[in-house]
């Protein structure tokens, strides 16, 4: 195999492209390097003479021929054609060298095959899941959990040191609702978050119907950000233990693990004291005893962020934990992830932070997800109907067991179901989980990507070693030319927050490597060394691909 052309092959294209501009007289033009839909039109495409042909003002498939003739010697033996297609688009075709070349950098780097630097040196905040003690942990925060780790495997990837956190609410009305009903029961020590979760229900249900209820429960509230009653604060402290210790328990199996977890409590002196500064400053102000931010000159919603009780709200708590992150872990940027349901408050609370500490507003992003639906639609923890991450990852490993019994192969197979059905929607899209087609091996499916590595695998263990016959390429395989894109795929995921495009990546891959599987011979075939080689990379792709989205590799299915 000759040697010789350097990669990653993207950068080189953007870095050729960038001097053809700059030599034509346009260098600050923005212009994008990206996959071509259609694989015959080649292995890179580019809008740049479309871009610059304007500002140069000169006819874009003109322009376009001049950047075609330049790719092909700037880029010399690492493409097999540069053409123009359309009013001015440029397709590039690597050679065959390039891409044997690509699959051999595949192969020899293993689990560093796809790492990247764009984020070297940058330190990233990652909050997510954030379930609220004395409630279960439902759908909503478990796309938060998916998502949120997904994206932290993402940054890290890009070079990114990451540090996770949740934040859960352990103090306020739900709490006060459920300890009102645990003590209304005479439970002094809820064994379970399932008790404590029909607990919350049942004051819920209580606080909206029975006036005196409700008062006793906003009483029961202001005592508990008293902390004076000894029996009440024992209560209150068991409940949150038994809640974090079933959190934690689902979170092991999701394969996330938090750095830092900080509570409501950890947050509401700082929140108060923050607020009521800004209020001195004229950046809140006193409506009806309550303080507020008004959101109208800034395009958001006018939110209340201390009560008429003197207790601070979420928005309060918002401030304070922003605070504590940066006291914490000094970082570069922040990541929040939550249900759409908060994109409006999480505006306002930006906007509040905005004026209140503009550099740590600025480096804050919401990322926003969907709702996860079933045949009954989007559930409701205060009806007591809610449908649990507990009880949902049952139902669908007891799905799992009915056609493979081993437990830790079928909690993997579930695992990777709920996940990949999960990521494979752009954030802040709705979900409709179809059991049926989540748990497919004919494709668009967690298992169906779990199954093509365990494919590639279990041909590597039958071929024992490097493999005989010819280490020259033939022309490249198609699965071939999609593999060496992974890493500029990776690149873009961790870049725009969107693990669903490292989803649709991985399926096309796992489709073009079963279509490899189904026509090519690979051990005993005349060229068995270089399709070994092949096969190691794509193993490597596809494990490496499955780690990021944290989509367990089982080793059998």
């Amino acid at each position: 195999m000759r040697t010789g052309i350097l990669f990653p092959m993207e950068e080189r294209i953007r870095k050729a492209v960038g001097e053809a501009l700059e030599e034509a007289g346009a260098p600050d033009i923005a212009f994008a390097v990206e996959r071509p839909s259609d694989p015959a039109h080649g292995d890179y495409a580019t809008n740049a003479a479309l871009a610059a042909a304007k500002v140069l003002g000169k006819n874009p498939r003109e322009l376009a021929d001049e950047l075609a003739r330049h790719l092909a010697r700037s880029l010399g033996e690492s493409v097999e054609r540069t053409d123009v297609a359309g009013p001015g688009f440029v397709n590039i075709a690597l050679s065959g060298d390039a891409v044997a070349a690509l699959v051999a950098e595949a192969d020899a780097k293993g689990e560093e095959w796809g790492k990247g630097s764009a984020e070297e040196g940058q330190r990233v905040f990652a909050e997510y899941g954030n379930p609220n003690p004395f409630k279960e942990m439902h759908l909503g925060h478990l796309m938060g959990s998916v998502i949120g780790e997904a994206l932290s495997r993402l940054a890290e990837n890009a070079g990114a040191a990451v540090a996770r956190d949740t934040f859960g609410g352990d103090v306020g009305p739900h709490v006060a609702k459920a300890l009102w009903a645990l003590r209304r029961r005479g439970v002094a020590e809820p064994e379970s978050a399932k008790e404590i979760g029909e607990a919350y229900a049942e004051g819920s249900r209580a606080y909206e119907d029975d006036p005196q209820a409700k008062q006793e429960i906003d009483a029961l509230n202001q005592e508990l950000y008293r902390g004076e009653d000894r029996a009440l604060m024992a209560l209150w402290r068991k409940g949150r233990d038994v809640s974090m210790e079933e959190f934690g328990r689902l979170w092991r199996i999701f394969g996330t693990k938090f750095d830092f977890t900080f509570f409501d409590s950890d947050t509401v002196g700082s929140g108060l004291r923050i607020v009521k500064d800004g209020l001195a400053k004229g950046i809140f102000k006193e409506s009806g005893g309550a303080v507020i931010y008004d959101g109208t000159a800034k395009g958001v919603h006018t939110m209340v962020f201390i009560t008429g009780h003197g207790t601070p709200t979420y928005e309060a708590k918002d401030i304070g934990l922003a605070f504590l992150k940066e006291e914490r872990w000094p970082n570069s940027r922040v990541v929040i992830v939550t249900g759409s349901e908060q994109t409006g408050r999480f505006k306002t609370v930006l906007a509040a932070l905005g004026e209140l500490a503009p550099l740590i507003a600025a480096k804050t992003r919401h990322v926003a997800h969907g709702f996860l639906r079933l045949a009954s639609g989007k559930m409701s923890s205060r009806a007591g109907n809610v449908i649990t991450a507990a009880g949902f990852l049952e139902d669908v490993t007891h799905l799992v067991r009915e056609k493979n019994p081993d437990p830790l192969i079928a909690e993997q197979v579930a695992v990777g179901a709920v996940k990949y059905m999960i990521l494979r929607q752009a954030p802040g899209q709705d979900i409709i989980f179809d059991p049926e087609k989540s748990l497919s091996l004919a494709g668009d499916s967690g298992p169906y990507l779990q199954y093509a590595l365990v494919r590639a695998k279990k041909i590597l263990a039958y071929g024992g070693g490097e493999g005989n016959g010819t280490d020259e390429p033939a022309a490249p395989y198609a699965v071939e030319r999609l593999l060496v894109h992974y890493p500029e795929v990776a690149a873009r995921a961790a870049r725009e927050c969107a693990p669903n495009l490292l989803v649709t990546y991985l399926t096309e891959l796992a489709g073009e490597w079963n279509a490899f599987y189904a026509k090519e011979q690979v051990l005993g075939s005349p060229e068995e060394a270089y399709k070994q080689r092949l096969t190691r990379a794509l193993a490597h792709t596809l494990a490496n691909g499955l780690r990021l989205l944290g989509i367990p590799a089982p080793e059998k299915m």
